[in-house]
């Protein structure tokens, strides 16, 4: 029987850790809350949650390292998953409140708020995934998963990303906006597969099986 996988949730200041660590434990991974750079550069597998504001999230990150932890991992060949404003912060900037903020530049594009009736937009919603998205694999087209945010990638702004080899699921709430991305070996999401029931623990179930 091979060891479960180690998975690190990194601990940066930004909330929401003990449900995703929950969450991974559910589907098999051996996981660890931790800022501890050593163990975040060694597990088999990284978690980058976020909530609440870009600026606020980009500062906790920068002062644990966890922009540099992120690219010395993909550079080392080491998995990546963030999650929520874990994956805003993976764009090249954010702007909030008129706020402009640089971001970990993994991915081109302007993390803005969403041109909607409603906000936040904060409950289920289906995700149109592309043709061999390994996360989405054995998910139904019509499964919703939890989303809780105002901010995102606007289809209308995200030209490079869509020029990109990365693939892009998209959902809709008022404009389509990117609903998660799979680039190798960083994958995101802005939805919450940690409180998205069954739906979310295969999806994280399957980023485990990657790694």
């Amino acid at each position: 029987m091979s060891p479960s996988p180690t998975v690190v949730v990194l601990d940066y200041g930004s909330g929401n850790l003990r449900s995703a660590e929950r969450a991974l434990a559910r589907v098999g991974a051996d996981v660890t809350v931790t800022a501890d750079p050593d163990a975040a550069l060694d597990a088999d597998g990284l978690v980058v949650p976020g909530v609440g504001a870009f600026a606020a999230c980009m500062a906790g990150l920068r002062a644990v390292g966890g922009d540099k932890l992120i690219t010395q991992r993909l550079a080392s060949g080491r998995p990546v998953l963030a999650i929520c404003v874990g994956m805003q912060v993976l764009f090249s900037w954010g702007e909030e409140h008129g706020l402009r903020t640089e971001g970990c530049g993994q991915w081109p594009g302007t993390v803005e708020r969403l041109d909607a009736p409603v906000l936040p937009h904060m409950g289920w919603n289906t995700v149109s995934p592309p043709p061999g998205s390994a996360l989405f694999k054995g998910i139904a087209p019509s499964t919703r998963f939890y989303f809780v945010h105002s901010y995102g990638l606007r289809y209308a702004r995200a030209a490079q990303l869509r020029d990109s080899a990365a693939r892009v699921t998209w959902a809709t709430h008022g404009e389509p906006f990117a609903a998660a991305v799979e680039d190798g070996l960083l994958s995101a999401t802005q939805f919450h597969p940690e409180k998205s029931g069954d739906a979310g623990a295969t999806l994280l179930s399957n980023w485990l099986k990657g790694i």
